[in-house]
This record gives C-alpha cells, structure tokens and sequence, in this order.
C-alpha cells in the first residue's frame, strides 16, 4: 500500500482526549480513585487514510476508538468531524451526525443481533438515517452491499448463526458501509479470525477504502497486519501517545523504547532469520497510579534520572515523525535509537 496521502483533507481530528473511569469504594459508593485509561491523546486522520492505533493489551486503545465513537462521555478533549466538532453535542443532536463515523468490532457474532436476519440488520441504518425512499431502494442498496462485500445476494434471508467467522465479519462491514460513513473505527477487527480469513478480510477493507475514499482508524496489536495495510501508525502505552509516523519510517527507523520493543516481538517471514529480540522487564504499571516523568522508565532499558521526573512531549524531529522520548535531546552519538541498524526483517518499501 502506497504510504501517501492527500492533504488538507483532513477527516477527523482528536486533541487532548481523556477518559478516566471512577473507581467507587466505600458505604456510600464514593470515588477513591480513577483508573487513567486514557489520559491526553492527540491524533488526526486525512481522507482516504489509515491510521493504525497499536500498543499492549490494556494501553487504551479501544477506549480511545470508544470515546471517539461517543459511546461513552468524555472527561475532556476535543473531537471533531468533518470540521464539525461532537464531542459536546447532546445525544440527539449527535444522531444525524453518527452516520458520518462508523464501527466494526472485533467479535463479529456478538455484534450481530441473532433475531434478525442479514436483511434486515444491513436495512436498519438504512432506515434509520433515511436513505432509501422506499422498500425496493432498501432491498437494491442491500443488494448492493452484499455485492461490496462480495457475499451472494440470496443470503440475506440466513441468519448471522449459518455464516462462519469471516463471513459474518463482512455483514459487520457491510452494515458499517450501510450508513455511508467518511470514518470507519476497526477496533481489532480480524483479531479473532483464522490467518487466511484475516488475510481476505484486510484485503477487502483496501479495496473498500480505495474504493469509497473511507477514512480508517485500525485499531490492533497485530503489527505485522498494521504493517501491510496502514498509511500511519500511533503507537500507545498507558493511555498516552509515545510515536507517531508514516509506516515505513516506523518499521524502518522506530524513535521510541517501546516501539523499538514491540517491533522485535513480531515474527521474522524468513525461514532462519534471526532478530535479537528485546525483552522488557517488569509488568506495565497499573494506570490508576501511573508513574511520575516518562510512563515507561520502569521498563525502558535506556532510562536515565530525567525520564523518572519529567514527562516528555510529543515532539516532531521535523520529519513528521513524532516521538516522546528524552533521548532525543541529548547528542546523536549518546542516543542508542539512533546507533542501531534498522530492523531489515520488515519490508519498509511500498507494496
């Protein structure tokens, strides 16, 4: 996938979101604390464009893809859509503009309602935001998404239980299509899919993307399949951003510990390649009382006293590729990010 991207047409963009979530304790059920899930990200996404969101099991991910579906109410930030920002509207005033942001989440059964049949849960958004004039437009543009899909029109009198896994998952983005969305929020969507079937999936949401023009935020810990299909990549730990870059400067060059680690985890493609493999000590600290300065100095092999007092920012090295790590600021020949040879397992050309 080509890595560029057309600018000034920007999507969807995110400032400083937070979600903390109370934790109750006590006779009377009152805070005592809060579980920091989310604690100040920042991101945005162009027309056309995928921006994969990746980290460790409990980073935060799906609550930022959750937060900015609305699905829950913000402690603070800003969201906006279509230059039209939503993270303060009511419910009623969000609806129309829900139709414009879309979902597919990772469990496909549990996502589909198992009383209704494959018609009747692609016509429902149809119906709900009003975009066919009748039922024979309702059943053509069902049709139609069958089609985009690429599963036999007659199928839409099954019930989501007679399809398998990938199957389903395609009515799951034929419904998120339904809507005629700009943004579509995949929060680990082919996670829980054999290889091949993952495989076919991705493949559709490219063609899909190149299609319609769809915007993505493809939110997994699956890097080799971020990897093959993304234009960006952010990378989380504990609730903050700590990189951001196009996906060949990423996988080619990371500028951030954590990354740096999470690239040596994946699998080499090559029978008898070897990858020295990076290993972290420690378990990632709990996010009700996360650490002072940098949120991976507990970890991270390279910490020096700065990181255990300062938070760093999210800094651009005037690339584009953003990073927030202290190690940058000192002299290229005492910043072991920069000494080391880049990571050649990975293909960083474009496909």
């Amino acid at each position: 996938m080509s890595t560029s991207v057309k600018t000034g047409e920007r999507i969807l963009e995110v400032t400083d979101l937070k979600k903390h979530f109370p934790i109750r304790g006590g006779l009377l059920g009152s805070t005592v604390g809060y579980v920091y899930a989310v604690d100040g990200v920042s991101f945005h996404i162009n027309k056309g464009e995928t921006l994969s969101l990746v980290g460790e099991s409990g980073c935060g991910k799906s609550t930022v893809g959750k937060a900015v579906l609305r699905l829950f109410p913000l402690t603070s930030g800003q969201v906006v859509l279509n230059n039209k920002r939503i993270d303060d509207l009511s419910t009623g005033t969000l609806r129309p503009l829900r139709r414009q942001i879309q979902v597919v989440f990772q469990d496909p059964f549990s996502s589909l309602n198992p009383r209704m049949r494959v018609r009747e849960i692609l016509a429902e958004p149809i119906r709900n935001f009003g975009l066919a004039k009748n039922e024979a437009e309702v059943d053509e543009r069902v049709g139609q998404l069958m089609d985009k899909v690429r599963l036999p029109r007659d199928a839409v009198n099954r019930w989501p239980h007679e399809f398998s896994g990938g199957q389903r998952q395609r009515i799951c983005i034929a419904r998120a299509l339904a809507a005629e969305p700009d943004v579509i929020v995949c929060d680990e969507a082919v996670s829980a899919l054999d290889v091949s079937v993952k495989a076919q999936i991705v493949n559709l949401l490219q063609d899909l993307q190149s299609e319609l023009g769809l915007a993505m935020l493809f939110i997994s810990h699956d890097l080799a399949i971020v990897e093959h299909m993304t234009h960006r990549v952010a990378v989380m730990y504990l609730g903050k951003i700590v990189e951001v870059a196009d996906r060949k400067s990423l996988f080619g060059a990371p500028r951030h510990p954590y990354t740096e680690a999470l690239l040596s985890a994946v699998p080499v493609p090559v029978p008898g390649a070897m990858r020295e493999r990076i290993v972290l000590q420690g378990d990632v600290p709990s996010p009700i009382r996360p650490p002072k300065g940098c949120r991976f100095h507990t970890r991270c092999p390279y910490a020096f006293d700065r990181c255990r007092t300062e938070e760093p920012a999210l800094r651009d090295d005037g690339t584009g590729h953003l990073a927030a790590c202290h190690l940058h600021d000192r002299p290229a020949a005492e910043n072991p990010l920069l000494n080391k040879a880049p990571p050649t397992a990975f293909r960083t050309a474009d496909a």
